[in-house]
């Protein structure tokens, strides 16, 4: 008796998702259109009551203008950085000055390997005695991470700047680690 009710249920399931099966593949199912604009939503009943017939609705968007495919595109940042250095205190750093969109920063890449947390101070001088500074703590660690000043309004040519990192220890001494500078030779040269 049981084999007999689940043949019987399996038959009426398989007849009840035949509709269901065409609506979700649209009016064009099996070469017919019920004329109401099939889908599955009116098929359950969920149509939008508003349309005026099945091809158009009755509220439609404006037609899209000419896109453009990826990313918008991003304002353009100029850096100029000096040499990547590193002291035998676990320290290494890279300063740069960057520029973009008429303001001017600083910015300092760091990776502290020294087993302590350090003190990082970034100054940024640029043209007529202006100068932007900022304190950053580095935590003790192997992983990357960055100081940066705040954007500052430009004033005069990038090569006006220039930005220096030093990296101490903090505490009453404060015992210099590593000045690194965007405007720095590379070592050896000189």
């Amino acid at each position: 008796m049981n084999l007999r009710l689940i043949g019987i249920g399996a038959g009426v399931l398989i007849i009840l998702s035949l509709p269901l099966a065409g609506a979700i593949a649209g009016p064009d199912f099996a070469g017919q259109d019920d004329g109401k604009g099939g889908g599955l939503f009116s098929a359950l009943g969920l149509s939008d009551s508003s349309r005026t017939s099945p091809e158009a609705p009755a509220h439609s968007a404006p037609p899209a203008g000419p896109q453009q495919p990826g990313p918008a595109e991003q304002p353009r940042t100029d850096s100029r950085c000096g040499p990547e250095l590193s002291s035998p205190h676990g320290v290494e750093a890279q300063t740069c000055v960057l520029v973009g969109e008429g303001r001017t920063w600083g910015r300092s890449y760091y990776r502290n390997t020294s087993g302590r947390a350090l003190d990082a101070v970034l100054t940024v001088m640029g043209p007529a005695g202006r100068t932007v500074q900022i304190r950053c703590t580095v935590g003790a660690g192997d992983e990357p991470g960055l100081c940066e000043t705040p954007k500052e309004a430009s004033a005069g040519e990038p090569e006006g700047y220039s930005a220096v990192a030093e990296f101490a220890v903090p505490d009453d001494e404060g015992e210099l680690l590593l000045r690194s500078g965007s405007n720095s030779p590379v070592p050896g040269d000189g």
